[in-house]
């Protein structure tokens, strides 16, 4: 199995830590009462939002979903680090239409990942979701921009300093179809001033606007709903009313 990760994984904690400081409130405030069951969370990575879910709903079972070697590292360590975590969560070396779920499900969550999922394999999640959420169960996705295929120039997209050294990614995107993204993301670690290590990789990312998005679910017999704050894309999902 590919994986996408395999030369960006030991810098995805630091460099993506930051933007959690937004997400995790949000996301917190939109599973809190999420119904009883075991949750799993989708492209758990290096376990940023399986820890928030933790937090948020304390006696829940977790099951973080994560294919890439390197992100599952750090995710097994953060969650052996925490006594609570290491009772409760379940980590799975799989892609989500391959791992072995409980057959009923209170919560999913899955943020900063739908668009690694081609149209095939968002049709069998949602799929998924219709055949084993609650009957009053959630899913949890955000949308990251941009929705439609555009150019995006080169940019810093974070920085973080960690001792004497520096660690920074730069992204950049190619409109490659109608539906997908080529991201081009590279990571720098500098000593002072001097670069000492450069990493560069390349992933698609399909595209998926709150239109597109709407009308999958529907097709499911799910319901789209937003959820506040708007700014950071965040929706829940529940199932259609009989």
């Amino acid at each position: 199995m590919n994986d996408e990760y395999a030369e960006s994984a030991e810098f995805i904690d630091l460099l993506i830590s930051p933007f959690w400081n937004d997400l995790a409130p949000a996301l917190t405030e939109a599973i809190k009462t999420a119904a009883p069951g075991p949750v799993v969370d989708v492209g758990a990575g290096s376990g940023c939002g399986t820890a928030v879910i933790a937090e948020a709903i304390p006696e829940a079972e977790i099951f973080a979903v994560e294919p890439s070697a390197g992100l599952r590292t750090a995710l097994l360590a953060r969650v052996n680090a925490d006594d609570s975590l290491r009772e409760r969560v379940t980590v799975l070396p799989d892609k989500l239409l391959a791992a072995d779920l409980p057959e009923q499900l209170g919560l999913v969550v899955a943020m900063n990942v739908i668009g690694h999922f081609s149209p095939t394999e968002r049709q069998a999640f949602w799929e998924l979701l219709a055949a084993r959420l609650a009957p009053d169960g959630r899913a949890v996705l955000n949308l990251q921009p941009p929705s439609e295929p555009v150019d995006i120039p080169e940019a810093v997209a974070a920085t973080r300093q960690v001792g004497r050294r520096r660690y920074e990614v730069r992204a950049r995107a190619r409109a490659t179809s109608d539906t997908t993204l080529t991201w081009h993301m590279t990571y720098r670690t500098y000593q002072a001033e001097t670069l000492v290590d450069e990493r560069a990789l390349n992933y698609t990312w399909h595209l998926v606007s709150e239109s597109v998005l709407r009308g999958e679910l529907a097709r499911a017999g799910l319901r789209l709903h937003t959820t506040e704050p708007t700014d950071l894309g965040m929706f829940t999902i529940t199932r259609a009313p009989a």
